[in-house]
């Protein structure tokens, strides 16, 4: 990923912060059938190895645990939003016209080695710590123990576990800050009149700092 030292994020814990607030990521392999990529919901546990491990499942039927092998380098991309950016909400754009348009995006890629776990232990261990995770804001929180155990039983031996051990990770924030403080709030400003709250708010968060 390319990034311009103006939007390179080294924190560690910001990134993992970014994976546990948007868990849904792209897990890219390059197995014995070429490139391939699986959207999956991952576990962050932050605390494990030096960069931490993400664990996900994946359906039994898909050739992706069959076509990697452990220890095999792979990349999970996440997306922590995204937004079109309007040349006419930088304010400096109604002075000089010298602005054009752009789109901006927070995004961490996790770097690491795969292993594949195909045991019943493991498997009901990742669902059950991603369910309730998942679970724990609704207002009554699905277990898995609501369900009949041998159906739970019977889905759990259609999938198969998926650890990677993270080797690198590399985040990237786009906010305009290589803008003028002015034009990153004003483009800020714009985007949470959309509802864009998510870039919105930090690209505001930069045009403080840039003032302080």
């Amino acid at each position: 990923m390319y990034i311009p030292a103006d939007f390179n994020e080294p924190r560690t814990e910001i990134l993992h912060a970014r994976i546990a607030q948007h868990p849904f990521g792209t897990l890219i392999t390059h197995g014995k059938s070429g490139l391939d990529a699986n959207h999956l919901p991952f576990e962050l546990v932050a605390d494990e190895g030096e960069l931490g491990v993400l664990r996900a499942h994946v359906a039994r039927a898909n050739p992706v645990w069959q076509d990697i092998a452990n220890g095999d380098e792979v990349l999970v991309v996440f997306r922590a939003g995204d937004a079109y950016i309007s040349p006419s909400w930088y304010p400096s754009k109604h002075e000089s016209h010298q602005q054009v348009p752009t789109w901006n995006y927070m995004a961490v890629h996790a770097y690491g080695r795969v292993s594949v776990h195909d045991d019943e232990k493991y498997v009901r261990s990742v669902v059950g710590r991603l369910t309730r995770t998942h679970e724990v804001s609704q207002p009554e929180p699905w277990k898995m123990s609501d369900a009949p155990r041998d159906y739970i039983d019977t889905l759990l031996k259609s999938i198969v576990g998926l650890q990677i051990n993270i080797t690198r990770l590399v985040g990237k924030s786009k906010l305009s800050q290589n803008k003028d403080a002015r034009d990153i709030q004003g483009a800020g400003e714009a985007l949470r009149a959309r509802e864009n709250y998510q870039i919105g708010d930090a690209m505001l968060a930069h045009a403080v700092g840039k003032l302080e």
